[in-house]
């Protein structure tokens, strides 16, 4: 973005405006930003045919849906209901807005105005550029059919038409500005590595968001349907931009007043987001940050990590505990692990629990978070990428190769098994059936004991390389074979083995034995599989340590 910027500030002087002096005209800057983004997308759409499909099926499908969404309001116009639509879409569209730069900071660049401080440009002129500038992409035609639609389905009389028409650009301007507004507020956070962090979240309010569109909508059809949430409407409709939706049913129910005020609501949100967009655009371009900042100073031992002891003191001394701490310092630093823990523990809870919530699971959903945690065992090597070398370096036995595979496996129970018993229980809880616990438990440690296993001996005999420079790819060109045998085998493996704890479950089923026998036979069948799969896993270590080391390292 550095280098597009400066293009037009830069080698463009004469003619482009952002290296003329400060009082350089709006409208000129705001070409200028416009074309700017247009160049943007265009440059970024010539880097490869790949990119350039993703982009026109995106597009299409943009296209399609909102298409389909703005037929489906107009074709609700006059429906009791249609107002209490949209208003709530109109609101849930705008929480989207406000949350999309938190979690997708790369998602745009030009969400940047980091990029833009060395360019001799004002904070108000700028404000505008940019805003404009933003109306060029899928989220605002999306955004932009949504209101129209809004508009259509909820104006009757001429009175409220002519509201609407201010309202469906107000509705857009509000989204834009808000979105612009909270990435300039959280810029320094958001590009820096705990930022970063918090992009890994995304994935979680996904999950969890299809979750819960699925349980409410289920609850909508019951019984009521969108009448149900006229509650909820009857308060966003209050809340910008929804309130210019909401001024636009008002007018056409005479409310004139009402409309007034909800429109003049939408109208001060707006003026107050450009505000704050425009201070923290100030801020930005004066105010030091950390780069200026001395790290160093009076408290800087006492926040050193580590320096404190905390939780690694409760480690045994030795190899043992170095490499819990190590893991789980990998665990919580390095991206890509984040990202895969982040995943497990989210899932591992959110599937089990809504269908259970929906009456349609059982106490075995719950051993949906056994086996999810379960494949963070596998390819424990390659997940030191390189760095594995130093690891190597103190593997001199099939012992060596036996502790450190045994303190991975531990790094990984001291989170997973507690948090699986804790799935078992909360999925019980919901279901009412208690009785179900011990065969929950049961299943759970037998099938969370094959897959750590199971686990340690893939990363003996399938390692394969972990790419750092890419957060979509998960194993070196030429290794996707290794990867796929890996996983898809290590987990029909791991199923294969847990067959004498499904027969015991079976056998408790028919009622021929206790429920409670299940739970001593899952945990003991699991500890032996993982003591199994150690031992086998600790004996190819050690005699393929090359091979494992360059298979790891591969670029």
């Amino acid at each position: 973005m550095a280098g597009p910027v400066a293009g037009p500030g830069g080698a463009g002087a004469g003619r482009g405006a952002a290296a003329r002096p400060p009082g350089a005209s709006a409208g000129t800057l705001t070409s200028v930003f416009v074309r700017l983004k247009l160049s943007l997308l265009r440059n970024g759409l010539r880097q490869s045919s790949g990119r350039t499909a993703v982009f026109v099926v995106s597009i299409v499908l943009t296209l399609l849906f909102a298409a389909g969404q703005l037929l489906g309001l107009v074709l609700l116009r006059g429906h009791a209901q249609a107002a209490t639509l949209a208003v709530l879409l109109t609101g849930v569209t705008a929480l989207g807005w406000a949350v999309m730069p938190l979690f997708f900071p790369s998602g745009d660049e030009t969400l940047d105005p980091s990029r833009l401080v060395m360019l001799p440009l004002r904070p108000g002129p700028l404000v505008w550029a940019l805003l404009v500038a933003s109306l060029v992409g899928t989220g605002p035609l999306f955004t932009l059919c949504l209101a129209v639609g809004a508009g259509i389905s909820v104006a009757h009389g001429a009175f409220a038409v002519a509201v609407a028409v201010v309202a469906v650009p107000l509705v857009l301007l509000v989204c834009l500005a808000l979105a612009r507004a909270v990435a300039a507020a959280n810029i320094r956070l958001l590009t820096s590595r705990k930022g970063r962090d918090l992009a890994l979240l995304s994935g979680l309010v996904v999950a969890i968001g299809i979750q819960v569109v699925n349980f409410g909508a289920q609850r909508l059809g019951q019984a009521g349907g969108l009448a149900r949430l006229e509650p909820a409407a009857d308060l966003v409709r209050w809340v910008p931009p929804a309130s210019a939706v909401g001024a636009v049913d008002a007018a056409s129910r005479g409310a004139y007043g009402t409309a007034v005020a909800q429109l003049l609501l939408s109208v001060a949100a707006l003026a107050g987001l450009l505000y704050w967009w425009q201070r923290s655009l100030t801020k930005l371009m004066t105010a030091p940050d950390g780069s200026t900042v001395a790290a160093a100073g009076p408290d800087a031992d006492r926040k050193r990590p580590g320096a404190g002891g905390g939780w690694t003191g409760l480690l045994p001394e030795g190899r043992t505990g170095a490499v819990v701490e190590r893991a789980l310092r990998y665990a919580w630093r390095d991206p890509k692990a984040k990202s895969g823990w982040v995943t497990a523990l989210a899932l591992g809870l959110i599937v089990p629990v809504f269908n259970a919530a929906q009456g349609t699971g059982s106490v075995y959903w719950a051993c949906f978070a056994a086996g999810l945690l379960g494949t963070l065992m596998y390819n424990q090597f390659g997940q030191d990428t390189s760095a594995f070398w130093i690891v190597a370096m103190t593997v001199s036995s099939k012992r060596d190769a036996y502790l450190e595979l045994r303190a991975r496996a531990l790094a990984l129970l001291l989170v997973t098994l507690p948090y699986a018993t804790l799935v078992v229980v909360v999925t019980v809880a919901v279901l009412g059936d208690w009785a179900a616990l011990p065969e929950g438990l049961g299943v759970s440690y037998g099938l969370l004991g094959a897959m750590l296993g199971v686990g340690a001996w893939a990363s003996a005999y399938f390692p394969y390389s972990i790419p750092q420079d890419s957060a979509y790819k998960n194993a070196a060109p030429g290794q996707g074979g290794l990867a796929w045998a890996s996983m898809m085998g290590g987990m029909l493996l791991a199923t294969a083995l847990c067959v004498p704890v499904a027969l015991a479950a079976w056998w408790v089923r028919t009622g021929s034995a206790s429920p409670w026998l299940l739970l001593p036979l899952g945990a003991v069948w699991g500890a032996l599989l993982v003591w199994g799969g150690l031992h086998l896993a600790a004996g190819r270590t050690h005699r393929r340590l090359p091979e494992i080391l360059a298979a790891v390292s591969k670029a």
